[in-house]
């Protein structure tokens, strides 16, 4: 995505627009976060990501059982691509432990 290979195309100029940002300001990031919480609840961020204090704000506001994983030297867009800083193995720990968890209930 952004300007990976993988999603770059030569038109986009890879930045947000002025006319992008109200959407993101406007967004009710924890409205609905009783919903999916109590739960489990994983969030992985990357140590220099832009977007970190989403997942930190998210974080605080959810109830056990959470975790959040921060992923060493990655930021944000490193964990689209970057299948050697990707944390395969927390995610399938997680599923494993959760969905197991889910079913016993």
């Amino acid at each position: 995505m952004y300007s990976r290979p993988r999603g770059y195309h030569p038109n986009s100029i890879t930045q947000f627009t002025q006319t992008s940002a109200p959407a993101f300001m406007n967004f009710p990031l924890l409205d609905k976060l009783e919903w999916i919480s109590p739960r489990p609840i994983l969030l992985i961020i990357g140590e220099h990501a832009h977007s970190r204090y989403f997942s930190e704000d998210i974080y605080a506001a959810a109830a056990e059982p959470k975790e959040l994983y921060v992923v060493p030297g990655s930021n944000h867009v490193d964990l689209y691509d970057r299948t050697d800083v990707i944390p395969f193995d927390k995610l399938e720990q997680f599923f494993a432990t959760a969905l197991t968890a889910e079913r016993a209930s």
